[in-house]
C-alpha cells in the first residue's frame, strides 16, 4: 500500500472485495449543467489523458446493463454531456467487481422543479477515482498536478482530492463500518458525490489533503492570503487559483493518519476549525444519518 495509507480491504461472503482504500478527487459547482457542459467533457478528457483510455472500459445503458464503453461509445457520452439538460453519468474500469478507476457525474438543472424545492442544496457534482498504488508507481507529484489542472478548468465552489474509502454505496452495514474505520484513519473520505450534489450547494464536505475553496467561502474568510495568515501549521500550504478561488494542501504527501499511531493530523484539525461554519452535513434523508459514527466522523477533526 501506499505510503501513509492504509491497507484495508473488506471481502464479501461470495469473495468479492467491496471495499478498499483509494484516491479521490472531487469538486462541486453550484451552477446548472448547461453552463458546465463543455467544462466537464474537458475535465473527462484530462482525466483520461492523465490515467489512460484504458482505465474506463465499462458503462451503464438506460436500462442499467454495463456495456463496453469502446470509442463511439464515449464519443456518445460526450455528446451526452453536451446536450442533456441534467446528466447521470458513470464511466468505471470493471463492473463485477470494486473498481480503481471511476468517472462519476451528477448534473443539475437548478430552474428544475425538484430544485426549487431545495433552495441552495443542489450542485453539479463530479469525481475521479484513482487507485492507492497510482502514488506508488508515480508518486504524489503526478496525483496532485491532476488535481490541480482539474480545478483550473472547473468553476468549483467547494472540492476536495486525496485518500478515500473505495466501496460499493448504498449498503448501510458497510457504510457503517467506513464511518468508524474513518474515525481511526481521519485524512480518509467516504465519498458519496452522488447524493452530496442534493445536499452541499455552496458549502464544504470537510476538510482533506487538497482544500478547493471558491465562492462565497472564500470571500467570506477574506481571501488567500487572509486564509494563510491564520494557518501554522508547518507544510500547509495556499495557492491563489485566480481572483476568487484557492486550493490548501495539508503537507507535502497524502496521509490518512491512524489515531492509535497518534497521527491525529493536526493541520487537518487546524483548517476544520477554520472551516467549520460552512461545514455540510451529509444528506439528511438517508438511512445513515442516523448512524452515530456518521455524526462522530463528520466531526473528528473538531472535538
Amino acid at each position: 500500500m501506499a505510503r501513509n495509507l492504509p491497507f484495508v480491504e473488506v471481502v464479501a461472503g461470495h469473495g468479492s472485495v467491496i471495499m478498499k482504500a483509494g484516491l479521490s478527487i472531487c469538486f462541486y459547482m453550484r451552477r446548472s449543467h448547461r453552463e458546465l457542459a463543455p467544462l466537464i467533457s474537458q475535465a473527462l478528457r484530462a482525466y483520461l489523458q492523465a490515467v489512460g483510455r484504458q482505465a474506463l472500459t465499462w458503462y451503464p445503458d438506460l436500462e442499467g446493463e454495463w456495456r463496453v464503453l469502446d470509442d463511439s461509445a464515449l464519443e456518445s457520452t460526450h455528446r451526452e454531456l453536451l446536450t442533456h439538460p441534467a446528466p447521470f453519468i458513470q464511466l468505471r474500469d470493471s463492473y463485477g467487481s470494486l473498481v480503481d478507476f471511476q468517472f462519476l457525474y451528477r448534473g443539475v438543472d437548478l430552474d428544475s422543479p425538484e430544485s426549487r424545492r431545495a433552495p441552495g442544496l443542489h450542485t453539479c457534482a463530479v469525481s475521479f477515482w484513482l487507485p492507492a498504488h497510482f502514488l506508488q508507481s508515480r508518486g504524489s507529484g503526478p496525483f496532485r498536478e491532476l488535481a490541480l489542472s482539474l480545478a483550473k478548468l472547473l468553476p468549483f465552489n467547494s472540492g476536495h482530492a486525496g485518500p478515500s474509502f473505495h466501496a460499493w454505496l448504498g449498503m448501510e452495514d458497510l457504510m457503517q463500518h467506513m464511518f468508524q474505520l474513518g474515525l481511526r484513519y481521519p485524512g480518509m473520505d467516504v465519498p458519496d458525490e452522488h447524493n452530496n450534489a442534493y445536499s452541499v450547494g455552496e458549502k464544504i464536505q470537510g476538510v482533506h489533503w487538497m482544500n478547493f475553496l471558491g465562492p462565497p467561502v472564500l470571500e467570506a474568510l477574506g481571501g488567500p492570503s487572509a486564509l494563510a495568515a491564520r494557518l501554522q501549521t508547518p507544510g500547509t500550504s495556499v495557492q491563489a487559483l485566480g481572483d476568487d478561488r484557492a486550493v490548501v494542501t495539508l503537507g507535502p504527501e497524502p496521509d490518512a493518519g491512524d489515531t492509535k499511531e497518534g497521527r491525529v493530523l493536526p493541520a487537518h484539525r487546524e483548517l476544520a476549525r477554520i472551516l467549520e461554519p460552512w461545514f455540510a452535513a451529509r444528506e439528511v434523508s438517508r438511512p445513515y444519518r442516523e448512524n452515530a459514527a456518521l455524526r462522530l466522523w463528520e466531526r473528528r477533526f473538531l472535538d
